[in-house]
């Protein structure tokens, strides 16, 4: 079976966002609010133009020796981020994430964000996936020896 990213993976919700006048702090802090891993970056119409993680924090803030609570989110994001369409198969998000090294993508349509699928659903997803598999072939193999 393959597995959509919505709704099989996530599920469409109200994704956290930051502006990019907004600092790495405030992103920071929302983050650890929202026990989240990852924020989207929307203009003035909610459109997302990119995504801010714990990694650039890391990198582009702490190791740069730099101010999170004066440095604006515009100079740490990652602008145009590469996004997941709702009708994306897991198996390919997996693909593009495990190739780009990436953790987090943002699902979008109509240019907006409906959700972030990390990597961590998409494992899941995927375990199940294969557990689902192992049923039916072990139904099949020794016949429904167990059900009606």
């Amino acid at each position: 079976m393959q597995r959509k990213i919505v709704p099989n993976v996530v599920t469409r919700k109200q994704v956290a966002t930051v502006v990019v006048e907004d600092t790495a702090f405030q992103a920071a802090k929302l983050m650890a609010d929202k026990h989240i891993a990852a924020l989207v970056v929307v203009d003035g119409e909610g459109k997302i133009i990119g995504i801010v993680t714990e990694r650039d924090m890391t990198q582009r803030i702490i190791a740069a020796g730099l101010d999170g609570k004066t440095t604006p989110v515009k100079n740490i994001m990652t602008e145009n981020p590469d996004t997941l369409s709702p009708d994306d198969s897991a198996g390919d998000a997996l693909e593009l994430m495990q190739t780009r090294n990436y953790r987090h993508l943002p699902v979008t349509e109509d240019g907006k964000c409906i959700a972030v699928v990390s990597i961590r659903d998409l494992y899941a997803s995927v375990k199940e996936a294969l557990e689902e598999d192992i049923r039916e072939t072990e139904a099949f193999v020794f016949g429904d020896r167990y059900g009606a």
